[in-house]
């Protein structure tokens, strides 16, 4: 308990020494416990400056892990920034850097290399960033520059469970208010699976540096919201929203969990921002909402072992089909599957089946894809999907895949029922970069002649520079 709350006095010590520097520096580093934390990576030193000061702030540089084919070993720094800054990356083996990639593309981030083994670049505002040497992107360094913290939480608010306080995990208050997370590493002390669940009317908060290993769980709760700047580390899933209204999930990274980062079921009005995750083992999707209406999905980075964001109508114990995603800003790399995957399950047993409508996908990045396709609609049990839009999307690094996949189908693997029919889907301003060279023809499929594709809409779709020509580019069936 001493060393933990001496800890926890340094970390303040940080926090209170960066807000002094506010008016110049701008810049926040969290530090995280030695004991009992994630990895961290010896592949690469990162630091970080405002582009006002001289003075450089160590960034801890934590292993991630990817590819669940054959897992790597990648690694990230995470900082909070306020103004322009410059960032450091030494990469620490004996090969010499002969190239580096900052991607996403879009973001045309100049990097200077200032000797064999060390690059900076400069960031104008916060950014999500894979930097790769040397054409390796699977021992990647990936800089996750988050905007500073404008909420803060403290032990000491009213209706306020500290997860380290006296006994706090033995007597539970009623109803808190707040769970407050502190600097330091946090696990169930007696909870069954590892699995925390949160109530109604409820904040949690993980402050910067905290590390919880567990799963937060909102089941038949309201106004909740997950906020900070911690770590879920190797939980079962990250955060799971189940029969729920109103819940905001923002700003935390989720490290390596061994099912979905955020699973959503029969849930309405979230909100999911902010949000930075690696897995690397089968079946780690990113977001997997089931049988949900009201969804925002906003500035997140996902880089996962299966699709990073799965639509679905029901499956498991969740019914009444979906309405109303809007997903932006987010980047998407899949090292397995597919970045988008619509509407693959649905209720078999309903002659009628369910719809999943209203979708839109919207200014997004694909770092990568090895899978089928990139922006999918695999329509099955029974499945109506109407009304989808991809727009304003930048797409790289495609070793395998179809740029567009609409089917309607029954797979022996995933479908007792085809689907029913995919309706008014467009597809607009959408790049392929050059280094999608391997990516196959497009696909729109047709179950039978009643249940199929109809009214599908291409506009400004550029491939390598050259624009996409539907009659050429796609295969039909």
């Amino acid at each position: 308990m001493r060393t933990l709350k001496l800890f926890r006095t340094m970390v303040a010590i940080v926090l209170i020494l960066a807000a002094g520097q506010k008016a110049t520096a701008q810049v926040e580093v969290h530090a995280l416990p030695e004991k009992d934390a994630p990895y961290t990576s010896p592949l690469y030193e990162v630091s970080v400056r405002s582009v006002e000061e001289t003075r450089w702030h160590p960034v801890t540089v934590l292993r991630c892990d990817v590819n669940t084919r054959r897992v790597q070993h990648a690694a990230y720094a995470e900082f909070d920034m306020g103004s322009p800054v410059v960032v450091k990356i030494r990469k620490c083996d004996s090969l010499s850097i002969s190239n580096v990639v900052v991607r996403p593309g879009s973001r045309k981030i100049a990097c200077r290399q200032t000797d064999g083994h060390t690059v900076e670049l400069q960031l104008e505002r916060p950014e999500y960033l894979s930097v790769e040497f040397n054409g390796d992107r699977e021992h990647n360094v990936h800089i996750l520059a988050n905007a500073l913290l404008t909420e803060r939480h403290t032990a000491n608010e009213p209706q306020t469970l500290d997860w380290v306080g006296e006994e706090s995990q033995d007597v539970f208050i009623r109803n808190p208010r707040l769970i407050y997370f502190a600097p330091g590493v946090h696990r169930p002390k007696d909870l069954p699976g590892s699995d925390i669940k949160i109530p109604s009317n409820c904040t949690v908060y993980l402050a910067p540096g905290a590390v919880v290993k567990a799963r937060l769980i909102v089941d038949h709760a309201e106004n909740v919201r997950i906020i900070g700047r911690g770590i879920l580390d190797h939980p079962l899933r990250g955060v799971e929203i189940t029969y729920s209204k109103n819940v905001l999930v923002d700003g935390i990274t989720v490290l390596n969990p061994s099912h979905y980062t955020v699973f959503g079921g029969e849930s309405e009005d979230i909100t999911i921002r902010n949000i930075k995750s690696f897995s690397a083992k089968s079946w780690t999707d990113g977001i997997d909402l089931m049988c949900c209406r009201r969804v925002k999905i906003e500035n997140c980075f996902l880089r996962t072992s299966d699709d990073c964001i799965a639509l679905y109508n029901h499956r498991w114990w969740f019914w009444g089909g979906s309405e109303d995603i809007d997903v932006s800003r987010c980047i998407f790399w899949p090292d397995v599957a597919h970045p988008v995957n619509i509407g693959s399950h649905g209720d078999d047993r309903n002659p009628d089946g369910e719809t999943l409508s209203h979708v839109r996908i919207h200014d997004c990045d694909i770092l990568y894809n090895k899978g089928a396709g990139l922006l999918a609609i695999n329509c099955g049990d029974n499945n109506h999907i109407r009304d989808v839009e991809f727009s304003d999307i930048r797409v790289e690094g495609i070793a395998e895949g179809h740029l567009f996949d609409l089917c309607v189908y029954k797979s022996p693997k995933y479908n007792r029922a085809p689907g029913c029919c995919i309706d008014s889907v467009s597809y607009k301003n959408i790049q392929v970069a050059a280094d999608s060279k391997h990516m196959g023809r497009s696909r729109i499929v047709d179950y039978d002649a009643t249940r199929g594709v109809r009214r599908t809409f291409f506009e400004n779709i550029q491939i390598d520079g050259k624009p996409f020509n539907p009659d050429r580019d796609v295969i039909r069936k």
